[in-house]
């Protein structure tokens, strides 16, 4: 027996360990408090919203720095692209749309937790 025999033995003698190459990763959810400011910012965003109707330039910018600022402090949700989606659209601004999203995130992270 050869030195490379003797390590396809000991190779052999070794537990082998099948995976599915999916790692369980840990919910990282933001805490209450970033959840209350980020409720505080779209409540304004939307008051602000529904009085610039008319001004579609400025609504846009205060879209754009809503989304902005709820991507900060919520980090990385795909589910802050729809809002966005939504009151690019003329005539939403009149619907709390961005207090809509924190509230679904919020309740999407309370029914992932409980999984």
């Amino acid at each position: 027996m050869n030195a490379a025999d003797a390590k396809l033995v000991k190779a052999e003698n070794r537990p082998v360990v099948v995976g599915t190459g999916q790692e369980l990763v840990p919910v990282k959810r933001p805490s209450r408090a970033r959840f209350a400011i980020a409720f505080g910012v779209a409540a304004i965003s939307d008051f602000l919203s529904m009085w610039t109707e008319f001004v579609p330039p400025v609504q846009w910018a205060i879209d754009l720095g809503t989304a902005g600022l709820l991507f900060l402090i919520l980090g990385r949700r795909w589910a802050l692209l729809p809002g966005l989606i939504v009151e690019a659209i003329p005539g939403m601004g009149v619907f709390p749309v961005w207090v809509l999203v924190v509230m679904s995130l919020i309740v999407y992270d309370e029914i992932k937790a409980h999984r």
